[in-house]
């Protein structure tokens, strides 16, 4: 029994180290692939380092719990989105995340941070986020993957249900931009043709006189009233 204990010990030693030496993926670490490839991470699991509250609002549902940075669902509290404290234009950028029941959030991408834009939303497009028996979801408009209420799913990627990790990815170059979930392109869109900017002027964002029309801006994670987790976050510019 004994030797049998210490073999089977030493298997698992040398299977650890094998995941190790071969850039076996952490939470919240780069694989030896993802440094070669020029990656960096957005998110240390530790801390809410390179984010800071849009336009410094004040909020106190954002934490550091367990590796993920939470955005609790408490209706009590302020809310406000995180911004990165960078702007990018050209970049790869992939995260991980699960949401709560009935839950509603999304990631912005060239988002403008000034005094005289009231919210995120005003300037940047919204990878949606939705939990699947969210009413919305009904509106094809609406899933996740799309560009919130411009964008249909190109291709369907399957239900984000309540409390389940899911893989997505934003890749913008030159204003051409692709949305993937789970591995699945769910979006692609030019931000630079007419037909993106009419499609604005169709839509309640044409009350907003910034929004879509840039192809360089702030990340932003939409702080909404369902708990919302992400990890993983990381970022390889173009």
């Amino acid at each position: 029994m004994r030797n049998h204990l210490i073999k089977t010990t030493a298997a698992l030693l040398i299977a650890a180290c094998v995941l190790v030496s071969c850039g076996g993926k952490r939470d919240n670490q780069l694989t030896k692939d993802e440094k070669k490839e020029g990656f960096v991470l957005l998110f240390d699991g530790r801390s809410m380092a390179g984010w800071h509250l849009y336009n410094n609002y004040k909020s106190a549902t954002w934490s550091v719990k367990d590796g993920e940075l939470v955005c609790g669902p408490d209706k009590r509290l302020e809310h406000g989105d995180l911004v990165t404290d960078k702007e990018y234009s050209n970049y790869d950028l992939r995260w991980d995340w699960k949401i709560n029941k009935e839950g509603n959030s999304g990631v912005f991408i060239d988002v403008q941070e000034r005094p005289d834009i009231p919210a995120t939303y005003a300037s940047g497009p919204e990878y949606q986020m939705l939990e699947v028996t969210h009413a919305d979801n009904a509106n094809p408009l609406k899933q996740s993957g799309c560009i919130f209420n411009l964008t249909k799913q190109m291709n369907p990627a399957g239900a984000t249900k309540a409390g389940e990790w899911n893989e997505s990815r934003i890749v913008q170059k030159d204003g051409k931009v692709e949305f993937y979930l789970n591995g699945v392109l769910t979006t692609k869109q030019d931000f630079r043709a007419s037909a993106w900017i009419d499609s604005i002027g169709k839509t309640h964002f044409n009350t907003y006189p910034e929004f879509g029309k840039h192809v360089s801006g702030h990340i932003a994670l939409q702080d909404w009233f369902k708990a919302v987790s992400f990890k993983n976050i990381r970022i390889k510019e173009l």
